[in-house]
């Protein structure tokens, strides 16, 4: 191991970080909840927007984006792995159709795309959502940013989700990806975090139909619940990219740079298609064999770690 664990630890306890009257457990209602959220949201708020604290943001919207597909998956009924997902989406050839697995990973990855701060992006989001719902989008947006600017941002997310299943009760990922837009918006970031369907299950967004202050608060608790993991990710995420980074030095093949960057933004990083024969989003080229072999490196200091188990068709990612 070339990095250096104490440093490393130190590093952590210096990031923001959670009371411990946020996570204690206690009886609830909506305010107790409410103000919970706020301080945990006070938190996370931080974290995303100081690079002094190190998140790699883009790695912790795609790792959440995996986290995302896999709860839709089980929110629509089809109980997906997320290694089969993952596996969908990074590993399907260029130009064949990588099932609806894949293609539910894509649509959450899309959505981390999605600039807040551009122009018209509205109109992509409606785009996103699909045709059944585009014409809908404003109202949705408009009715929750209503609601959060006078009961908070979680009262927003609560009701643009049970207005999304109001219109259709199967549209599970597209009510998660309005949450994750209204709590995205209120807190003025640039892009969208896939926060909302971590912790939701089907008999829950199901109750919030019927309209109880009992469901209400309980999709509340889930989304405060989903929020405080999500710290604890960037937290961890911010470790590990500390140690990557340290290691960063030490590696000596062509382009690594890149590569480690590269590592810092996916949550999957295939070699013989990312790294191979040009290292993704650069001009930066490896040979296939060059590209292996950095990876085993990764591995081989402990900063990242092989994710199939496969001896071929390998996906490699940063260590947990």
């Amino acid at each position: 191991m070339t990095y250096q664990p104490a440093a490393i630890q130190d590093d952590l306890n210096s990031l923001p970080q959670l009371p411990g009257w946020v996570t204690s457990g206690r009886p609830e209602t909506l305010e107790t909840v409410a103000f919970r959220s706020g301080a945990a949201l006070t938190v996370l708020d931080q974290l995303m927007r100081d690079p002094r604290h190190g998140v790699p943001t883009k790695l912790l919207a795609n790792r959440l984006a995996l986290s995302a597909a896999k709860a839709t998956s089980k929110l629509e009924g089809r109980l997906a792995l997320e290694a089969d997902i993952r596996d969908a989406y990074h590993l399907t050839p260029p130009g064949e159709a990588r099932g609806p697995d894949g293609d539910l990973l894509a649509f959450w990855r899309d959505a981390v795309r999605l600039r807040l701060t551009g122009r018209n992006w509205q109109g992509w989001l409606r785009g996103l959502v699909g045709p059944e719902s585009e014409m809908d989008v404003d109202d949705w947006l408009q009715s929750a940013a209503n609601q959060s600017r006078s009961d908070g941002p979680l009262t927003g997310c609560v009701a643009v989700m049970r207005s999304v299943l109001q219109s259709d009760d199967r549209a599970e990922r597209v009510a998660c990806l309005m949450s994750d837009v209204v709590l995205a918006w209120f807190l003025d970031w640039p892009s969208v975090l896939p926060i909302s369907a971590q912790c939701l299950t089907k008999a829950i967004l199901r109750d919030l139909l019927g309209d109880g202050q009992g469901a209400e608060l309980l999709v509340q608790q889930r989304l405060l619940q989903s929020i405080e993991e999500t710290i604890r990710l960037a937290r961890n995420l911010a470790q590990r990219g500390a140690a990557l980074r340290t290691v960063a030095p030490k590696l000596r093949a062509k382009g690594s740079d890149a590569a480690v960057s590269l590592f810092l933004s996916e949550d999957a990083v295939a070699p013989s298609t990312m790294l191979f024969p040009m290292i993704q989003g650069t001009s930066f080229s490896m040979t296939d064999r060059a590209a292996r072999r950095f990876c085993d490196r990764l591995v081989e200091l402990g900063v990242a770690q092989e994710l199939t188990g496969r001896p071929t068709f390998r996906l490699y990612g940063i260590a947990p």
